[in-house]
């Protein structure tokens, strides 16, 4: 194999073994290389297909039942895309193809995962649509575990140059392993009814954040040149801090010395639980700075920073570092979400809830979109998603333009609340989505977030609010039902919802018609907002103390159980001094600039 494998293309037939049975029994072939006595011809098979994922370049999926015919189609294609690497070529969302900047110098994986931000201030999509699996392709990908359907899934949208499959597999064996408390990864749970719980909170930091903050760090560490340091600068409401941190402090301690990270979060707009999450990760390369503000100036302050090319050019020149980002504005943080949006759909099927082809809804608590933007993209890729909902909180900017086709940030300032993750006016995906329902028009999107930038506001055209309007429903949550349908919720079934999946099982219950079935997307471990959880469960004295808070949960002996990772973070953190900083980017800058210059000082 390492002999083909320097002089040609090795092209892995995904083939099922009931056809490869079925084919030799009618060929009467009854013995295969390597077949001792004792051992079955699937047993064989099976225990072959190790060896096969160590060489490949390009897997050909088929379904079964495939002919000789299609097969050899499929392996065509896949050999073209392999040779041609532009088919991994990837735009700005206010690209315009005329734009002599895009025609000079494309854009591949590799360097979207490292600029993270597209250099006219849009974001990074692909050049062309995302791959569509078949159905039989969906039912091949049934049986297989959480590791391998992100396997494929990966592959299909990274070109194998970028990033070769048998390197993808390691990333996803490490993302995915030992460090999730559930070995389905993101299980389904039926809640009642038609409604069904996603749980996205088995990873480390106990949030879905950690899908795409396990596996970007290593496609970072992977894709990054070799010629400078970098500072992976990250605007967090909350969860994405602590699994951005926790990611990176998993790489090996040679990346580590050149990847640091530096975190901004609003400093009163995050749970305490939260907040001491990331303090927790204390290490050479990491920081964690509050900033008197809302998340929307955290955001919006470091996608200007990115812009500022000035600025950007003098720490590379000066200090030999380049800024890149680790959040959704990241499209490597985007593929990831995809996975869990199309497995849970996979686990419906293996439940006998549903079988291929019937549709869902999915309900997701949305503050940045990018969560519900990957379902939309799972959609994209075959999965039979009918409904988008559209959960918000009191902050509700995005009920409102799903509604009206008006993104309007006018008079509106953000409103702290018990689900802090949704405490964004100014969501950085719906960028994202316009490109996607505008059918690529740059320049629309360029014009709309244009206006955005200078007026605040901006209105889409009728024919594309009723693109929209055909897709998304909308609702958003008060304080009050949140609270309330966490306490329903737990009197009726013994399961305890956080705050942002609360306000999701609010909006499905009012804007979901109950004719199939519904996933809501459970975003984070209700230790995460311990304190507005016991108030909702109407508990009298709660501490103060966040681990106290934890336990307090824990002796309820419900479901989910004790997240322990988060218990066990949360044990490490110490009392200290924390640096706060006010709402002024220079001097957020500053605090770049002297992160960089005691971190980096012994190299420059």
């Amino acid at each position: 194999m390492y002999h083909v494998k320097q002089n040609g293309i090795v092209v892995y037939l995904d083939v099922p073994l009931e056809d490869i049975l079925e084919r030799l029994e009618g060929m009467k072939v009854d013995h295969i290389v390597g077949l001792r006595p004792g051992v079955s011809m699937l047993e064989m098979l099976q225990y072959r297909q190790q060896f096969y994922h160590q060489w490949y370049d390009v897997r050909v999926l088929c379904q079964a039942g495939d002919t000789a015919e299609a097969v050899a189609e499929k392996i065509l294609d896949a050999v073209k895309r392999y040779q041609n690497s532009n088919s991994g070529v990837f735009i700005s969302t206010r690209s315009i193809a005329k734009d002599s900047e895009f025609m000079r110098a494309p854009s591949f994986f590799t360097d979207v995962v490292i600029e993270g931000l597209a250099l006219d201030g849009g974001l990074y999509v692909p050049a062309d649509r995302l791959p569509k699996l078949t159905a039989g392709e969906w039912q091949r990908l049934a049986e297989a575990p959480y590791t391998e359907r992100a396997q494929v899934l990966l592959e299909k949208c990274i070109h194998p140059i970028d990033v070769p499959a048998v390197n993808l597999r390691e990333m996803v064996a490490r993302a995915y392993g030992q460090n999730f408390s559930c070995n389905k990864i993101a299980p389904v749970r039926h809640l009642s009814g038609s409604q069904f719980l996603l749980e996205l909170f088995h990873g480390p930091t106990a949030s879905f954040k950690d899908f795409a903050l396990q596996m970007l760090p290593q496609l970072f560490a992977y894709c990054m040149p070799r010629t400078c340091n970098y500072l992976i600068l990250v605007a967090t409401s909350g969860d994405t801090g602590s699994a951005v941190l926790d990611g990176f402090l998993r790489l090996s301690d040679t990346d580590k010395q050149r990847i640091s990270i530096l975190t901004f979060f609003p400093e009163e707009g995050i749970s305490q639980i939260q907040k001491a999450q990331m303090i927790s990760y204390e290490a050479e390369n990491v920081k964690t700075v509050g900033v008197k503000t809302n998340f929307d100036f955290c955001q919006t302050t470091v996608k200007q920073i990115f812009t500022n090319s000035d600025y950007t050019g003098f720490l590379t020149v000066e200090y030999g570092t380049a800024l890149s980002t680790a959040n959704s504005i990241n499209w490597a943080c985007l593929l990831p979400q995809v996975v869990y949006h199309a497995c849970s759909y996979l686990d419906l099927i293996n439940q006998g809830v549903i079988t291929f082809g019937d549709p869902v809804d999915v309900c997701i608590p949305t503050g940045n979109f990018s969560n519900i933007l990957a379902a939309v993209y799972a959609k994209c890729m075959g999965i039979p998603i009918r409904k988008f909902i559209c959960a918000s909180n009191q902050n509700n900017t995005l009920t409102d333009f799903i509604r009206t086709g008006k993104y309007d940030l006018r008079h509106r300032n953000v409103t702290a609340s018990l689900s802090p993750a949704l405490d964004i006016l100014k969501s950085s995906n719906i960028e994202r989505y316009l490109h996607l329902v505008a059918h690529g028009d740059g320049q629309l999107v360029r014009e709309l977030f244009s206006q955005l930038e200078e007026q605040c506001h901006f209105q889409v055209p009728n024919t594309l609010l009723e693109r929209i309007q055909h897709s998304f429903m909308s609702d958003w949550c008060s304080e009050e039902e949140c609270l309330d349908a966490i306490y329903s919720v737990y009197r009726s079934t013994g399961y305890i919802l956080d705050t942002h999946t609360a306000v999701a099982k609010v909006v499905a219950d009012r804007q979901h018609d109950q004719t199939c079935p519904v996933i809501i997307a459970s975003t984070a471990h209700p230790c995460k907002s311990a304190a507005a959880v016991l108030q909702a469960l109407r508990i009298k004295e709660i501490r103060q103390h966040p681990i106290d808070q934890l336990q307090m949960l824990n002796s309820l002996n419900s479901l989910p159980s004790v997240h322990k990772a988060v218990l066990g973070r949360l044990g490490k953190v110490h009392t200290q001094k924390r640096q706060v900083c006010p709402a002024d980017q220079s001097d957020i800058m500053d605090n770049i600039e002297r992160f960089i210059q005691q971190k980096f000082m012994s190299v420059v």
